[in-house]
């Protein structure tokens, strides 16, 4: 148990201290390129028409502060990955090379999506801040992400189908659904919900520190269900966004933006349905509770598309939700910590769900 609970946690350390030690270089090129938005606010809002009030928030954000800093998350990992590798290829008898998790049952899978995630993010990203003219201007149309994300869940969904023989989920407290084929489909399903979640991107230190706490639960998921290849990446990711995180908080030094959500949003989705069925669990639906805010957050965005097509006006002031609690006058600080606290507590009420049931 002991060497259990060290091949979880100094993965953790590492991917932090790691993270630590690339943010210098990091920042330097994001600064030196200036790779920040030429213009601050969003321009066209969700359904359509401006967003002044939006814009009139952020006037003194977005500008002069890079994006791409969720470069730091997944660079962390991976250079932790490689590490935990090496170090058993080089010190395989000693504690240090018991430490690897990459592993093609459990890992695998979802670093692809993590990578993935991170490579076309990093794109849209830069095309944000640097692209011109009319194909290239303000970062790849979203229809062009939701492909991608779309496109990964497919070959995803298929490997748990025919390659690792699964073809159901488990509901909260009723037992396992038979889908059949239909599982591809709800694969990718849950992957376009949870890449839309990608919205909570959006004050300083919020989608981190939610993020944070719903990897932290999986941790907890997968390591009681024994899947400890699992426990260990989540928990690499965890240390990746605490480094980040070190520099996000107010004032960010850096937006996570698309590198960073898209990545960690693909990589999600995958370990959910690792810790459903495959580690006899509930990880699918206990998504929701887990990542409540995550729901609550595309649940406002929709909700204020409909209002306005049905009722003519808003719903909300500004949609996403957490910028409606900006509008009617909390400080940016007040919602990121309230979010926050929210996020723990809804991480320990999923945990405690799974492995109570």
């Amino acid at each position: 148990m002991e060497l259990t609970l060290i091949k979880v946690f100094l993965p953790t350390a590492l991917a932090f201290l790691l993270g630590l030690a690339i943010t210098p270089l990091v920042t330097h090129y994001l600064y030196k390129f200036r790779l920040w938005k030429p213009k601050a606010g969003k321009g066209n809002g969700y359904g359509g028409g401006g967003t002044p009030l939006f814009d009139q928030l952020h006037s003194d954000r977005d500008t002069n502060t890079p994006r791409l800093g969720g470069i730091v998350i997944w660079g962390s990992v991976f250079l932790t990955v490689f590490l935990v590798f090496i170090l058993q290829y080089f010190l395989p008898d000693s504690i240090f090379g018991k430490l690897n998790f990459l592993s093609r049952s459990q890992t695998w899978l979802p670093l692809m999506a993590l990578a993935i995630g991170a490579a076309v993010g990093a794109v849209d990203d830069f095309l944000t801040v640097k692209g011109t003219g009319k194909h290239f201007a303000g970062g790849l149309p979203l229809s062009q992400r939701l492909v991608v994300v779309g496109l990964t869940a497919v070959v995803s969904g298929w490997w748990f189908y025919e390659k690792l023989g699964i073809s159901s989920v488990s509901i909260l407290g009723w037992g396992e659904l038979a889908l059949g084929s239909w599982f591809i489909p709800f694969f990718v399903f849950v992957a376009l919900c949870v890449y839309m979640s990608s919205v909570i991107d959006g004050l300083d230190g919020l989608a981190g520190g939610v993020f944070m706490f719903v990897f932290t639960a999986y941790a907890g998921i997968a390591f009681y269900q024994g899947q400890y290849d699992i426990a260990a990446l989540c928990a690499t990711i965890v240390g990746g966004i605490l480094a980040f995180l070190w520099f996000n908080i107010p004032p960010a030094r850096f937006y996570m933006t698309e590198t960073g959500v898209m990545a960690l949003t693909m990589s999600l989705t995958v370990i959910a349905f690792m810790t459903d069925v495959l580690g006899e669990g509930e990880g699918v639906s206990v998504l929701p509770i887990v990542g409540f805010l995550l729901v609550a957050t595309v649940a406002a965005n929709v909700l204020q598309i409909a209002w306005k097509k049905i009722f003519g006006k808003k719903l909300f002031l500004i949609a996403p939700l957490h910028h409606h609690f900006e509008a009617v006058g909390w400080p940016a600080s007040k919602v990121t910590m309230r979010y926050w606290i929210l996020g723990f507590v809804f991480a320990v009420i999923g945990m405690l769900v799974t492995i109570g049931i």
